[in-house]
């Protein structure tokens, strides 16, 4: 190992050199029970940020336009009641953690780590409609959005060593975090959940973050499994077009617990993914 041990306390003290974390998703995270409380708090949070109110007027206002209505959506409060409050969550929670993202990942990162991180945020918020435990489609985007947040921890501290993880991962059988463990002690799923932990984030999160490659040790919380067959189909899918994107395994266990069943009548599932999945990435890259 090249590094001195990375312990929590390690992981804690680095976070400081990344961008504060967006205090409007904790704000969505403690509303979710609370439909009223919640419209008023993101419509006041959103209010704050011009480039969140941009993007969810403009989805309105087109969702208007493509129902012959009065395109003339100027305030969250009627955009709300146009798309609905699902949606205008949705696209504050991607756009507050996707400007997270971005800033963190500046000159370490390329695109397709936001893009990859975008496509596995809409693959588990769109699993949470056909498995058989209920999921917070909210809390399944935010851990999408999230599960990797540990590999941006490993650039921050070692680009050259994180890097040579990724291109050994492409080109061998062995798994990105087996190597990330030899490199540097543990890997990036343990990092994120310790992250999201500082970050006050639900247990649930934490857990589906930190368990995200090998769900069957925490399967008791169905966002687990349900962010590890995400990540699986995303790869799948090709969603996000990395060169890392490669399908090692995916648990049984996990779509047990899910009671997934891979037939035909999951097929519109698929489609649904990959047109969110390409009108989110061209929507937010277009809007940066």
């Amino acid at each position: 190992m090249s590094h001195p041990p990375i312990t929590r306390d390690t992981v804690i003290q680095h976070s400081r050199l990344m961008p504060s974390f967006p205090i409007l998703v904790q704000e969505i995270l403690a509303t979710l029970d609370n439909p009223d409380t919640n419209l008023n708090t993101l419509a006041n949070y959103i209010n704050l940020d011009p480039v969140i109110t941009a993007r969810v007027l403009s989805v309105a206002n087109a969702a208007a336009s493509g129902r012959q209505r009065d395109a003339n959506v100027n305030n969250i409060f009627a955009a709300t009641s146009l798309i609905g409050l699902a949606k205008v969550r949705s696209i504050t929670l991607i756009s507050s953690l996707g400007g997270f993202i971005q800033k963190a990942a500046a000159l370490t990162l390329p695109t397709a780590f936001w893009e990859h991180s975008v496509a596995i945020s809409i693959c588990a918020q769109e699993l949470t409609r056909h498995v058989a435990q209920p999921v917070s489609p909210d809390a399944a985007l935010i851990s999408g959005m999230l599960h990797d947040i540990g590999q941006l921890w490993l650039f921050a501290l070692d680009a050259d060593t994180a890097r040579a993880c990724w291109q050994q991962a492409i080109h061998s059988d062995l798994g990105i975090e087996e190597l990330e463990r030899e490199a540097f002690g543990l890997d990036h799923a343990i990092i994120g959940a310790w992250l999201a932990e500082h970050w006050k984030l639900p247990p649930t999160i934490v857990q589906a973050i930190q368990h995200h490659h090998n769900p069957d040790s925490a399967l008791d919380n169905p966002l687990v499994p349900l962010l590890h067959v995400a990540e699986v189909l995303g790869n799948a899918l090709d969603l996000g077009h990395r060169d890392q994107n490669r399908v090692t395994h995916i648990s049984s266990a996990a779509c047990q617990t899910l009671e997934l069943v891979w037939d035909d009548n999951i097929r519109p599932l698929f489609g649904q993914i990959e047109a969110r999945s390409r009108h989110a990435n061209q929507f937010f890259n277009q809007a940066r």
